[in-house]
């Protein structure tokens, strides 16, 4: 019997007009704004979008005008296709296309009835795994027969593709200052009992363990958070502030929150904390990239089935 592999991601938009889409369905998700009141977040989604966008659209149209998202989203679809007989790999955006609906209605449409729902966050939070699940379950009223993979990263390809990476942009030297930066959450999430921060930390422990059993030598290694926005209190230390450690030293930065290159890595991290970098005077910064579509990661996603 044929089945469907779901593989779930935030999206991103491809032009201006999709952007206001991304944010205007980011921004009304009750589990990124959590305000019991559909109107009331309607409407502050509504404001938010209307002050963000212009400043968003700035930053991906300085790396070409689209997210990186859905071209590596596409090649990891197609290799997979070819490595997993049975399956039918269909991708999921949460914010933008394609969208859960059209997922299931593709489904219906092939009679697929069995489905593994791969949300591509190796760490769980209710802003990300549980948002794009909750919409497929509450869309699809129970017609499938479905497995859901919560989290991976403990998954032990998973950890051999991140310290590979790692070592391999050091070029031999080991006197860099590797920082895990994860994405950011607001504390209030966290505090509620989202188990994403200890997760993050889970992983950068097994990631340590991988190196020092490479022999792979660091002058320090820490933790840092990214993207925070607005007032509220967020997950720290922030990046920006661990940065400020490392005048006239080298830096590499690994991705630990995300699987596939998007605009919070290949802009945020390599524009906007390089140029930052740049101003307190780090001697070098670089930038790991994410597991994307490699054959590696195609191998580390069929252990996970």
């Amino acid at each position: 019997m044929k089945k469907a592999l779901i593989l779930m991601n935030m999206g991103g938009p491809r032009d201006k007009a999709e952007l206001i889409e991304f944010l205007t369905n980011m921004f009304n998700d009750k589990n990124i704004i959590n305000i019991k009141s559909d109107k009331y977040r309607s409407i502050l989604a509504d404001f938010m979008v209307r002050r963000r966008a212009d400043k968003a659209w700035l930053g991906y149209k300085a790396i070409g005008g689209a997210s990186p998202l859905h071209r590596i989203t596409d090649k990891l679809t197609d290799k997979l296709d070819v490595a997993l007989d049975g399956y039918e790999i269909i991708p999921v955006m949460r914010y933008t296309k394609p969208d859960t609906k059209a997922c299931i209605d593709r489904l219906h449409r092939e009679n697929i009835q069995k489905v593994v729902l791969l949300p591509l966050y190796a760490q769980y939070s209710t802003t990300t795994t549980k948002s794009s699940i909750d919409e497929f379950i509450s869309l699809s009223k129970g017609s499938f027969d479905t497995t859901i993979i919560n989290d991976f990263y403990k998954n032990r390809l998973l950890n051999d593709i991140i310290s590979d990476e790692i070592i391999k942009r050091t070029n031999g030297e080991t006197d860099f200052n590797l920082i895990f930066s994860a994405h950011g959450l607001p504390q209030s999430i966290v505090n509620s009992g989202d188990p994403y921060q200890i997760q993050v930390q889970e992983h950068i422990e097994l990631v340590k363990a991988k190196l020092i059993e490479k022999k792979a030598k660091f002058s320090t290694i820490s933790l840092a958070y990214q993207s925070k926005v607005g007032p509220m209190k967020w997950l720290t230390p922030s990046l920006d502030s661990v940065l400020k450690r490392f005048k006239d030293k080298k830096v590499l930065i690994y991705p630990i929150s995300f699987i596939l290159d998007n605009t919070e890595t290949i802009f945020e991290l390599c524009f906007e904390y390089k140029h930052i970098a740049t101003q307190i005077g780090c001697d070098q910064y670089k930038v790991c990239s994410c597991p994307n579509d490699s054959d590696q990661t195609v191998r580390m996603i069929s252990s996970l089935l």
